[in-house]
């Protein structure tokens, strides 16, 4: 049988062991950061999200990976304080991961299989942008860069993508969120 994605462990910056079925019945927005990125400023976003509707349900969940232009070079303490000291960052943190390539974290793979494709109400701007510097994804459905968010519903499925570019307020995202906190676990 195969693993649910609610089963998968990870660690948390404390060191703890974790899985997304301790945030059964809530709102998870999962999303792959970097502190040294050009989007960066999103934590502000995400944690301006977090503190207005984790009383309904909601979680953001980040995850530290250094998987694109090495923008997330730091150690996991590092990154935590960096967190907490510039951005007041109070949303879970998981340790520092690969969401992309053959060490890939399991939770991403199944993230990305489970949705394969971004919404990206700029069609495409970012992909084109990273295309004019010479980077190019290995697989369509690879995460394309720091930021991306994975929505996952009160039932533990993931039912939307978020493209990286594609801000925390931007009305898409707020929409897809509110419609999934206004569900009943």
């Amino acid at each position: 049988m195969e693993t649910q994605i609610v089963d998968i462990p990870f660690r948390l910056m404390d060191g703890s062991e974790a899985t997304l079925a301790a945030y059964a019945g809530k709102v998870v927005l999962v999303v792959n950061v970097a502190s040294q990125c050009g989007l960066t400023p999103q934590y502000e976003g995400l944690e301006r999200m977090f503190a207005a509707r984790r009383g309904d349900g909601l979680v953001v969940l980040g995850f530290p990976a250094n998987d694109f232009g090495g923008q997330e070079p730091g150690n996991n303490e590092s990154i935590a304080q960096f967190c907490e000291t510039t951005f007041g960052v109070d949303f879970p943190l998981g340790q520092k991961i690969a969401v992309t390539g053959p060490a890939r974290h399991p939770l991403y793979g199944a993230l990305t299989r489970l949705q394969p494709q971004a919404i990206d109400p700029a069609d495409g701007a970012m992909r084109a942008r990273l295309a004019g510097y010479g980077y190019q994804q290995a697989a369509p459905s690879d995460v394309l860069w720091n930021f991306e968010k994975f929505l996952i519903g009160r039932d533990g499925r993931v039912v939307a993508r978020f493209s990286p570019d594609l801000a925390p307020d931007h009305p898409v995202l707020v929409e897809a969120v509110e419609r999934e906190l206004g569900k009943l676990a």
